[in-house]
């Protein structure tokens, strides 16, 4: 995705997400809009869902764009392992490239791979210290979602997750408002550097992305800043 549509579709999401904090009063009514959301910015997702998990780890709220995304989330609480647990429960990240070959949750995965579950990703919902829950997005052939779908889904989840956990305060659009407007400009800045490096090492986007991904995760530090770092013309970030 070029970094001009990239910043317009997620202004459009974006949108969309606000317009939830002045019409909804019930989070189980925003995960329901929320997944569709997440549907609508990740096209390759033949589905998705936003669970809210408290802190025992029982899921207190869930929404689902279909009913496949309901019945392999609802396994996951019912066998108390999976890819959303785990995500919540590590406030990190996690993606199946193949649930044929993924062993970490074992009995989870071989009825995801039975109910034609192929490949997904799963991101916490953090606000402030908390993590609210997970969203995620699911699809039916294996390797659907690149380092790219997951910053997507990613910056989708840090304005969700504003929205829900501070629905109930009065500066709730102030906050969301500036998540929003952080989040894009996350993105543009992780486009740009994108860019810069295709140009650099002439390579594709998802290898770009990746020399990104690799840094940020060994110096500990976000994404964006890694990003901002290539386009302030400092050193390699692998360096």
């Amino acid at each position: 995705m070029q970094p001009a549509s990239s910043a317009r579709e997620l202004t459009t999401v974006f949108a969309r997400i606000q317009n939830m904090l002045l019409s909804q009063e019930r989070a189980t009514a925003a995960v329901h809009q929320l997944a569709q959301v997440a549907k609508d910015l990740i096209p390759s997702a033949a589905g998705a869902g936003v669970s809210l998990i408290d802190a025992n780890g029982t899921r207190t709220s869930a929404g689902a764009t279909d009913g496949l995304v309901e019945s392999v989330d609802a396994l996951q609480y019912g066998l108390r392992e999976g890819p959303c647990l785990t995500a919540w429960a590590t406030e990190t990240p996690q993606r199946i490239n193949d649930t044929t070959d993924d062993d970490r949750w074992p009995e989870w995965t071989a009825a995801a791979v039975r109910s034609g579950i192929r490949s997904m990703i799963s991101v916490p919902l953090m606000f402030q210290d908390r993590c609210l829950g997970a969203m995620k997005v699911y699809a039916t052939v294996g390797d659907a979602f690149t380092v790219h779908e997951e910053q997507q889904l990613g910056l989708l989840a840090a304005a969700a997750a504003t929205l829900l956990g501070s629905a109930q305060t009065r500066d709730a659009p102030q906050r969301l408002s500036a998540a929003l407007q952080a989040g894009l400009e996350d993105r543009q800045a992780i486009d740009r550097a994108t860019g810069m490096l295709m140009e650099q090492r002439a390579t594709d986007p998802d290898d770009a992305q990746s020399v990104l991904l690799t840094a940020a995760r060994a110096q500990g530090r976000p994404m964006a800043e890694v990003a901002r770092q290539i386009l302030e013309r400092h050193p390699d970030p692998q360096s």
